[in-house]
């Protein structure tokens, strides 16, 4: 099939932030190992069993705006994303199954794959950031202190584990207070920053009791265009028993 995705409907690739095992070293800051750091931050960022939530984003590329409304329903590793808003664009859909991405919009007959080389053009750049796998595609190189909005942290440094993830190399802040990501440095192969990301967490959930900081906002800037900014707004997180049903190729097309 002869499609040319539009690169801005690579915004919606906005799947849900992971938590699980993947790094292994043997320093120990206080009474966590970095890696047991690395994954207790992840968990402001996601569930394994299942959630859905909305995201309100606003991109600017290229002196352009374009908001949209999307919702995201996943489980571990496989996620569906939805737009709902504006009229011209509701109903497209993407879904990741195993780091496998197909697209679909109203009137398409079946679902179009999309290749690991377009998911580094315009937009699809900010949803890999936003569902960066830390603890399960990077291992840990280096890990020091740093401060970010004066806020003391451990600053990890992060190498990916196989050539299958978007970007080399991360720089990451984690709050040593609040244990949640608030800034991560995005690097390509050559060495050279792609994008920053700054993360907010006014949102919160309730695990075993306990009520936890959750991710409530992203802000990614473009490192060389600093003018490219794409902000993501989430907002009724809702955890539940996503089926497989959801994660059908099959049945995406209807």
């Amino acid at each position: 099939m002869n499609f040319q995705i539009n690169k801005h409907y690579f915004i919606i690739f906005v799947f849900i932030f992971i938590f699980c095992a993947g790094v292994s070293i043997s320093v120990v800051y206080g009474q966590m190992t970095p890696d047991e750091i690395l994954r207790k931050s992840d968990e402001a960022r996601g569930n394994a069993d299942g959630i859905e939530w909305e995201i309100a984003m606003n991109s600017i590329e290229s002196g352009r705006e374009q908001q949209r409304t999307i919702r995201v329903s996943a489980r571990s590793f496989n996620s569906l994303a939805e737009f709902l808003a504006p009229a011209n664009v509701k109903g497209q859909k993407m879904l990741m199954v195993d780091r496998n991405i197909w697209f679909v919009k109203p009137g398409l007959s079946k679902a179009v794959p999309i290749s690991p080389r377009q998911k580094l053009l315009g937009g699809a750049a900010n949803g890999d950031i936003a569902s960066t796998n830390y603890a399960g595609d990077y291992k840990i190189i280096d890990i020091s202190e740093g401060v970010f909005n004066r806020e003391h942290c451990y600053l990890l440094d992060l190498t990916a584990i196989d050539k299958k993830t978007t970007y080399d190399r991360i720089k990451y802040w984690i709050s040593k207070e609040r244990l949640v990501g608030v800034k991560a440095e995005f690097y390509t192969v050559s060495g050279k920053m792609f994008k920053t990301a700054v993360f907010e967490y006014n949102n919160s959930i309730n695990v075993e009791g306990e009520s936890r900081p959750f991710i409530s906002k992203i802000v990614i800037t473009n490192a060389i265009i600093k003018e490219d900014v794409t902000t993501m707004n989430f907002r009724k997180v809702s955890f539940k028993k996503i089926p497989d049903s959801m994660f059908n190729l099959n049945l995406l097309v209807k």
